[in-house]
């Protein structure tokens, strides 16, 4: 460790011990769904978990997901256009099947189905709140929950009638229209219905971007200890292909997309449907059960492969499952029980096509009628779990875990041979898997408004269904195992001063049985569980008053991420063989930013009731763009601006400006390995956004 590194982690532990001893008179109350399935004080819990209200993301009123996840401690997530984006907690940024996405504790999309856009499938910006549990999350939730979990958390059925419109305008076109309204139907039913319609055409050529979302939900009271809860989501989104750019034109010509038409594009209907029903059995034992439904279907040309493989896809799935769980709670101890049933039926087609291009730009394509890819696969998974939570003392709170997961995957290759060397489409079989993810922890309320804790917390990640069945070039595909990481954590949150909330958390995961490519003795290409990395660092959230008019919000967080035993072959085409193999063990993991932060200061003038100013500066510290660490992104700071005045409690206008300095940027940075030509991400320039919220 580093002589700044152990300056910083003393320094720190020292203010918490400071803090420890000042006194204080206030409890630190938010409350926490994610980490327990129910509602729980975050004082109990062993774990990091960053929460966003409804206040917070109204005043943000984000146009990407990033504009207000990007407030926690330790998150980054970029922006590629519309809403598409690639997200890095505790691991770098990536495409990969490494985190969670939660619709009111509900998986958005079944395991082996992950896809690093999938925050655009839920309406973020009518969220009633935000979690991000960071760190595994996998002995409640099973598959993914590696790097962390992100939960939108529906509004509740207001108690009276409720209706508001949300009208926003902005550059590149940008409209947006929200529109909420809820009320009870009798005295025992209520419900709430949301709606976002959104369109832009972005800052890049040919970046069109819409979407339409609608939610609902029905609250009905079955009997004084019993209520059932419906909900029904659906988004479509429609989003065009927006390309990387090298250097030159990354510097010169931002405005440029090598991609026109629907080249790279997809479309994406998602519907999702569940009943919460739960029923208090006696007092402290409460069994709820969640039979849940979905439906969703992806068209796209894959943008990363229109260079070298051009193809048309489409995946489509439909989801019918069961989330149970019994809790029992007494005087000093809760057992939390349950089931999870996920049966998910999906097809997958691949048409090669050939792209037409003009100068440097994809401008269309025609289809061959080639299929490279045609099959079925039927997904089951079974996965009890159970977890035990007892208070030794009035201070001292511990907690262990562990899930069973087990999978069976049903394939049948429609095609009677693979087309090519290049798309290798194993025989049809079925597949079986499972996994065991074990968690432990400790709480030390150290004084009424300062907490310790510790835990230990196994995830993993099950292969993908298109890791199992759209070999590509290399064989063994269907061999793949789970990857696997372990996880120590170590962290202190409170009050000090009376008034100052801090969160610190410090973290130490190692991932091993990574899915990596190698050449085999045949000289053919393989898909293997061998990749290790080392993933540590410190996350720190501290917010408070600066004077009764003035308050801030910051989060810091420095990460070292480092391969282990990681060997990576790479196509070189002035070498031979054209197969290359290197080994990247002690390196720095690719595109995984040293530091992230966000500080945000808030005015609210006496002088001016109703008036709100707030200034953001955001930070993305520097990373490698690939794994021979021979090249680099020196990040970037940006700064946003916000205002808003409430004229009366029913009419509110607001402005907000992205970028104010207008700063040359770029969202993901990257070079295939082998390869000395960086793809630069250009972020959004400097733009306006205004916006009026009305509620009648």
């Amino acid at each position: 460790m580093s002589h700044i590194k152990k300056q910083l982690i003393t320094g720190l532990l020292f203010s918490v011990s400071v803090g420890a001893t000042a006194e204080s008179s206030h409890k630190l109350e938010k409350v926490v769904v994610t980490s327990t399935k129910e509602s729980k004080s975050i004082s109990d819990l062993s774990e990091s978990v960053g929460v966003l209200n409804q206040d917070e993301i109204q005043s943000v009123s984000p146009s990407h997901p990033s504009e207000i996840l990007n407030r926690t401690a330790g998150v980054y997530i970029n922006n590629l256009g519309g809403e598409g984006h690639m997200t890095a907690i505790r691991q770098p940024i990536t495409t990969g099947g490494v985190y969670l996405f939660l619709e009111d504790g509900i998986p958005t999309r079944p395991t082996g189905f992950f896809n690093h856009n999938g925050l655009y499938e839920v309406n973020i910006p009518q969220s009633d709140r935000l979690e991000v549990t960071k760190g595994p999350g996998s002995a409640l939730y099973g598959s993914d929950a590696i790097g962390g979990v992100i939960n939108s958390i529906s509004a509740n059925v207001p108690d009276s009638r409720e209706q508001s419109l949300n009208a926003e305008v902005g550059s590149y076109q940008w409209q947006r229209v929200l529109v909420s309204m809820g009320s009870p139907f009798t005295q025992t039913t209520g419900g709430a219905f949301t709606a976002n319609f959104t369109e832009n055409t972005g800052f890049r050529d040919n970046a069109d971007y819409s979407r339409a979302s609608l939610n609902s939900r029905i609250l009905h009271k079955l009997s004084s200890n019993s209520q059932a809860n419906f909900s029904v989501s659906y988004s479509e989104i429609d989003q065009s292909g927006v390309s990387g750019l090298e250097f030159d034109d990354y510097k010169n010509n931002i405005e440029k997309n090598e991609y026109a038409g629907d080249v790279g594009s997809r479309e994406v209907e998602a519907l999702r449907m569940s009943a919460v029903i739960s029923t208090e059995l006696t007092s402290g034992q409460l069994l709820t059960l969640t039979p849940f439904y979905r439906n969703n279907t992806s068209t796209m040309m894959p943008s990363w492969m229109v260079s070298y493989d051009p193809n048309l896809r489409e995946t489509q799935f439909e989801s019918f499952g069961l989330l149970s769980k019994w809790r029992v709670k007494q005087a000093r101890s809760e057992i939390v029980t349950g089931l999870d049933i996920d049966h998910t039926p999906s097809s997958y087609l691949e048409e090669q096509v050939t792209v037409v291009s003009e100068n440097d730009i994809y401008t269309d394509y025609n289809e061959t009628g080639i299929n490279s890819y045609d099959y079925d696969a039927t997904q089951t998974s079974v996965s009890p779990y159970a977890q035990f939570e007892y208070r030794i003392s009035q201070r001292f709170i511990t907690n262990i875990g562990v899930r069973y997961d087990y999978f069976e995957v049903d394939y049948n290759n429609n095609l009677a041979s693979a087309v090519d060397s290049r798309h290798l489409s194993p025989e049809s079989q079925t597949l079986e898997y499972d996994h065991v993810s074990p968690k432990a922890g400790i709480v030390f309320n150290m004084t009424p408004f300062h907490d310790a804790y510790f835990n230990y917390r196994h995830g993993f990640r099950a292969p993908s269904v298109s890791q199992l069945f759209r070999a590509g070039s290399s064989s063994g595909t269907t061999e793949l195992k789970p990857i696997k990481t372990d996880s120590f954590e170590i962290g202190f949150r409170g009050l000090m001063a009376k008034t100052y909330e801090y969160e610190i958390a410090i973290y130490h995961m190692e991932k091993s049985d990574d899915i990596v490519s190698i050449v085999n003795s045949d000289d053919n290409r393989q898909s293997v569980n061998a990749g290790e990395t080392i993933h540590q660092g410190i996350e720190i959230g501290f917010s408070g008053p600066i004077t009764t008019e003035l308050t801030f919000n910051s989060s810091f967080s420095y990460s070292n991420q480092e391969y282990g035993d990681f060997t990576y072959t790479y196509f070189c085409f002035s070498c031979s063989p054209n197969n290359q193999v290197v080994n990247f063990d002690g390196n720095q993991v690719g595109k995984a930013p040293k530091t992230l932060g966000n500080l945000a200061l808030s005015y609210q003038p006496f002088a001016l009731q109703g008036f709100a100013l707030e200034a953001e500066l955001e930070h993305v510290g520097a990373y490698y763009t690939d794994e021979t660490n021979t090249q680099d992104y020196q990040g970037h700071q940006l700064v946003n601006l916000r205002s808003q005045y409430q004229f009366s409690q029913d009419l509110e206008f607001y402005l907000r400006i992205q970028n104010l300095m207008d700063k040359r940027y770029s969202t993901y940075t990257s070079n295939q390995v082998g390869s000395d030509e960086i793809s630069y991400r250009p972020g959004s320039p400097l733009s306006l956004y205004a916006g009026i919220r009305a509620n009648f």
